[in-house]
């Protein structure tokens, strides 16, 4: 069991980077290329993602558990509807994401690109303080020397390039706004990510069970945050409006994606998701210069990269012990 489960992790790791970067890849071509008619709202197909989720976890429980529809229904009475005290366990994480996602975009509204992307890579290092913490993980000195260099190439590899439209002067107040809204959202997403694992690992019910509770309350605030930020567009061209073949696939990809980040969580832990995910960051920016041209490496991208790539190495090295030298007792 521990050699399958061993496996399951680092497949499940190199799945990730390929689907992040598939991705990320996908979503840059999908908002850049000219189509008639209005763009589809990212709102719309973080919705339409959840969805999807759902639809294949129910498929994935179905084909788990055996005996058809009625097994299935019989799974969501007893394992969700039954229980639905363990069911709202699964709206912190997803209320917290939410919380995440407008604290980012008012972190955006109040700090230059450059002090957000440097700041926002703090999540790493949440993430590890509360690994510690919740689920008494133990990290030696090369860990969080790794864990360190990491964050400052994640920073360095999406630092901006140099804009010559002047950017809007930022008081005082903005970036303190800014910088506490970008804080808050690194304690929330390091939360998050931990309190799912923790509750993926201590409990019994299958995983695509817990991914099809998560994804419900996803739904519910997806579309909080449709009304709030996307309703009168809604109103007006419809729910689906600009979706095209290359937006299905977006959200395809996506919700592929919310079920390979359950399993990497599972099978290996939040930190390594980390190091799967900023890997992916330099394959798509790589990729995405020579097929998108949308992308024009720097200095900072070199240096970054190749630290994310000593930080992967250096995470899973372990320090050398220290040898006690013994002595012996005098002779009388």
């Amino acid at each position: 069991m521990p050699a399958i489960n061993y496996n399951l992790k680092y497949i499940s790791l190199t799945v990730l980077i390929i689907q992040t970067t598939s991705m990320v890849l996908a979503l840059r071509y999908s908002r850049t290329v000219q189509e008639d008619g209005p763009k589809y709202l990212s709102s719309t197909a973080v919705v339409m993602a959840e969805c999807f989720k759902i639809l294949a976890c129910l498929c994935l429980v179905c084909y788990q558990e055996g005996g058809g529809i009625p097994k299935l229904f019989e799974v969501i009475n007893t394992e969700i509807i039954g229980r639905p005290w363990d069911s709202l366990k699964l709206a912190v994480p997803s209320g917290l994401y939410t919380v995440q996602n407008n604290l980012l975009f008012l972190a955006l509204s109040n700090l230059d690109a450059a002090t957000y992307q440097v700041t926002y890579q703090l999540k790493i290092l949440t993430t590890a303080m509360f690994s510690v913490c919740m689920l008494s993980k133990q990290l030696n000195s090369y860990r969080w020397a790794s864990l360190v260099t990491l964050m400052i190439g994640v920073a360095l590899v999406q630092m901006p390039s140099e804009s010559k439209e002047p950017e809007k002067p930022l008081t005082a107040t903005n970036q303190f706004i800014g910088l506490v809204a970008v804080l808050c959202a690194c304690f929330s997403s390091g939360f998050a990510g931990v309190y799912f694992e923790k509750i993926l690992k201590g409990t019994k019910q299958s995983i695509w069970v817990r991914n099809i509770q998560l994804a419900f309350f996803g739904v519910l605030f997806g579309l909080m945050g449709v009304f709030v930020y996307d309703s009168t567009a809604v109103l007006s061209d419809g729910f689906l409006q600009g979706y095209s073949k290359t937006t299905w696939m977006v959200v395809s990809l996506q919700a592929f994606g919310g079920l390979v980040i359950a399993a990497v969580i599972k099978y290996a832990d939040n930190i390594l998701k980390g190091f799967a995910t900023s890997l992916s960051i330099i394959l798509s920016t790589t990729v995405s210069y020579y097929l998108l041209d949308d992308f024009t490496p720097t200095s900072f991208f070199f240096i970054g990269a190749l630290l994310v790539i000593g930080a992967t190495f250096l995470y899973g090295m372990e320090p050398p012990k220290s040898s006690t030298i013994t002595t012996k007792p005098n002779e009388a």
